[in-house]
Order: C-alpha cells, then sequence, then structure tokens
C-alpha cells in the first residue's frame, strides 16, 4: 500500500477553503482564532505534519443523548511521541453518568463533582489544536461528541479534519481479505483498538482511559505509517 490513496486526494484541500469560511461565520473568539489558524497542505508528507493524538470517554454513545466525560490529547510527529505535552481534563457533562460507563471509564460522581465545564476548557482544548491534524480512532466518536457538545455549550458547532486509525485498519484489511474469505464467510479481524495494536506487537494498555488511548493511537498510526505508507505519502491520502 505504500503510496496508496491517490484517488482520495482529490478536493481535499476543501479543507481549506472550508476553515476560510467557518473563520468568517463563526461567533465565539476562540472558535474564530482555531479557524484562522488554516489547516495545513493536502500535499504535505506525513512525515512533516504535526498531529494531535485525541480521544474522549463519554456517558453513552450517542452524541445527541450523552456527554463528553474526559478529553486526552498528546502532541506527535512520526519521529517523536510528546508526552511532556499531554493534557488531560475531566468536565462536568450533561448527561448523568451510569453504571456501564462508570464501568468502562472509571470517572465517578465524585470524580466530576468540582470538574469544570467544557466551555471553561474550550480555549485551551482549540488552542492545542488549532494547525495541527487530529488522529483519533473511529471518529465519529471525537468529531461526532465535540462537534455536539460545541452546539450545546457555545451554540456553533466544531469542524476539523482528522486520521482515523481505525479506518487505516479496515482499509488495509478490507484489500487483504481474500474471495475465498468472503465465499466462507470467515469473521473479519477485529479493527478495535487494542486487537489492531497488537497485529503491530505494541504493548497492551489500560482501556478507555482518555489519555492512555490518545497514547495508544499516536503508536498505532506511527506503526501503520511504518508498515504499510511511505513518510513522503501526503496528508490528503491519510485524512477525512
Amino acid at each position: 500500500m505504500k503510496g496508496a490513496g491517490t484517488e482520495r486526494m482529490a478536493g481535499k484541500s476543501e479543507w481549506a477553503a472550508r476553515f476560510e469560511a467557518l473563520a468568517k461565520e463563526a461567533r465565539h473568539p476562540a472558535l474564530q482564532k482555531f479557524y484562522r489558524a488554516g489547516v495545513i497542505a493536502a500535499q504535505t508528507p506525513i512525515e512533516q505534519v504535526q498531529l494531535l493524538a485525541m480521544d474522549v470517554e463519554t456517558t453513552g454513545l450517542d452524541a445527541q443523548a450523552h456527554s463528553i466525560v474526559s478529553i486526552g490529547l498528546i502532541p506527535f510527529t512520526l519521529q517523536r511521541i510528546r508526552c511532556g505535552q499531554a493534557l488531560y481534563w475531566v468536565v462536568k457533562p450533561q448527561s448523568e453518568l451510569n453504571e456501564k460507563s462508570v464501568t468502562f471509564h472509571h470517572i465517578t460522581h465524585t470524580d466530576i463533582r468540582n470538574a469544570p465545564a467544557l466551555t471553561e476548557v474550550v480555549e485551551a482544548l482549540l488552542d492545542a489544536m488549532a494547525g495541527r491534524v487530529m488522529v483519533v480512532h473511529y471518529r465519529n466518536i471525537e468529531r461526532g461528541f465535540l462537534d455536539r457538545a460545541f452546539h450545546r455549550h457555545l451554540g456553533e458547532g466544531l469542524q476539523f479534519p482528522v486520521i482515523d486509525t481505525m479506518q487505516l485498519e479496515a482499509r488495509m484489511h478490507r484489500q487483504k481479505r481474500s474471495w475465498l474469505d468472503r465465499l466462507l464467510r470467515r469473521p473479519q479481524l477485529s479493527i478495535r483498538l487494542a486487537d489492531s495494536r497488537a497485529r503491530y506487537n505494541l504493548p497492551p494498555y489500560h482501556a478507555h482511559h482518555a489519555l492512555t488511548d490518545a497514547l495508544a493511537t499516536a503508536e498505532l498510526l506511527q506503526a501503520q505509517i511504518a508498515s504499510h505508507y511511505l513518510p513522503s505519502t501526503p496528508i490528503a491520502a491519510l485524512w477525512d
């Protein structure tokens, strides 16, 4: 798959135009500043891109009914993960914690009692995101929940391009799946974060902590690029 994705590059520079338009439309100063920072050129090689691994933990899986309870961010490149610059927030959710979600992320009512509202971390969050390309594992969670949360708290949403390591893993395994696999209806390989990491011999981490999962996602992307792509691969072949 080295150098793959040329067919997906067409139109990806639309992100730059979209950010220009959003900078004019945005009403909140932090959003204006974020969009004015712009988007890296679509042809930029992935080895030159400043990346930001992101994970959010939530009270459930429905962005319309559930809320963000924690956010983890770690800046990195293909060469280095900057753990010393990591950011982590527990935030007060608008929807109630429930027993099932607490079992996953272990954030309790005590943890959120004095936690800030999302509005109190918006500026720091957007400052960290500005000018970087987000990297997530399953973009529907991070993009969906953040967009919905910004609508709830600020009255306007949040848009940004992402590299989705789950999508990359799915793309690779769809291409490898043989006609015999399909004929015999053999189950597809799991593309969950832990299972994807295991295929690259990456160490197991405790799941469902926003900062740990952000680190796990950063390491996974580094392994995916090293195994399947050239460092000169344009960002447009990878992001969504």
